[in-house]
């Protein structure tokens, strides 16, 4: 008798199934509509033929355009008959500015559809159950893990009603943002300030605070990467001390600054305001996200200092932190986060790290909370 090779037949079991590397590349390909499609989901499709040939692929490009599984029908053609569809979400069962993908892909004469995370959105769901009405073969829940991280943003405002808030900051190996003087410019490698126009790029909206206008002006818009589309620039400025002069209020991307409601803003005529209530750590958190949340916002980059940062965690209001650590040691200077509310170890915000990446001479740091973050005050109660 035949005896196996042990390895090889380890690695036949490790390969991924054809099934599994079409869903792996419907998760990259939706990937690619990050910061074009909101306030949609980023959708991937791939479509096999009959022998489970890739014959047609496409992703959600931008809102108000054709979802993935038309871009991907439409490539594939007569070769889609009898084949199989694999879609990071379950297609949509609604007519809205497009006609439901459930519908197309039984037009088409799809065989089966294989889909990763099914749509909570109410108003979209049930295509998995008109598929199978209708006699098509479908499963769900292939790579859920992954197509869920890939579409969080989307996921998380459908599912909390706010945006999706990923906070990034740079800093020394001892935890220093800026030397005791202030100085910042330059913690981090050229590298890693290029990677960050990548996260504003994906971003619908980038937040800063008045401090970190004041202290650095910064443009916040992207640059460096082609055909981006410029992010919703998004200052919080309590008492409106934003001066006229201040980069952000170019006309290179939008601008909306976030005021207190009865703040003096007669110095900021033509300048797109939000009016919000505010607290003790100044604009409110929560009305400042149902405000983004209102206009269509899905993802924000918050770029804000360790004030800003402190006001978010303190909020319950951080679902992903990139820290970019530099191998400097400063001894001095303000930390990268500050007053969050947290009084005892046994409250801290614990992470769990999701990737460690060499850029330039950082380290990149991608990390989430353990658990669902819980407001401060909350705690209290």
């Amino acid at each position: 008798m035949r005896q196996e090779d042990p390895v090889a037949t380890h690695a036949a079991h490790a390969a991924p199934d054809a099934g599994t590397r079409a869903m792996r590349r419907a998760i990259e390909l939706a990937a690619r509509g990050l910061g074009s499609t909101s306030p949609n989901p980023v959708v991937g499709c791939v479509i096999t033929d009959a022998a489970g040939t890739i014959v047609g692929e496409g992703w959600h490009e931008r809102a108000g355009g054709p979802h993935a599984e038309v871009h991907a029908l439409r490539a594939a053609g007569a070769a889609a008959r009898g084949g199989t569809a694999y879609v990071t979400l379950e297609p949509c069962n609604h007519t809205g500015r497009t006609g439901p993908c459930a519908q197309a892909l039984i037009e088409a004469g799809i065989a089966r559809v294989v889909y990763a995370v099914s749509d909570p959105n109410p108003q979209a769901s049930g295509g998995g159950a008109t598929l199978r009405a209708a006699g098509i073969d479908t499963t769900a829940g292939l790579l859920a893990d992954e197509a869920e991280a890939g579409n969080a943003a989307w996921l998380t405002s459908v599912r909390l009603g706010r945006p999706y808030i990923l906070w990034k900051y740079a800093a020394t190996l001892d935890g220093r943002i800026a030397a005791a003087d202030g100085t910042s410019r330059w913690i981090s490698s050229p590298e890693s300030r290029a990677d960050v126009h990548r996260l504003r790029a994906e971003a619908d909206a980038v937040v800063v605070g008045s401090g970190t206008l004041r202290a650095d002006d910064p443009h916040l818009a992207v640059r460096g990467i082609e055909g981006a589309d410029q992010p919703l620039r998004v200052v919080l400025d309590t008492h409106a001390t934003i001066r006229p002069t201040a980069r952000v209020l170019d006309e290179a991307a939008p601008t909306l600054i976030a005021v207190a409601e009865d703040a003096d803003t007669r110095h900021l005529a033509g300048v797109e305001l939000a009016r919000l209530p505010h607290d003790k750590y100044g604009i409110s958190v929560d009305a400042l996200l149902a405000e983004l949340h209102r206009r269509g916002v899905r993802s924000v980059l918050l770029e804000g200092g360790p004030t800003l940062a402190g006001a978010f965690v303190a909020a319950g209001a951080v679902d992903k932190v990139v820290g970019y650590l530099a191998p400097v040691l400063l001894g001095a200077g303000p930390a990268a986060l500050a007053d969050a509310g947290i009084g005892t170890l046994t409250d801290a915000l614990r992470l769990d790290i999701t990737e460690t990446v060499r850029i330039g001479t950082d380290i990149r740091i991608t990390a989430v909370p353990t658990a669902p973050s819980v407001p401060t005050a909350l705690k209290e109660h």
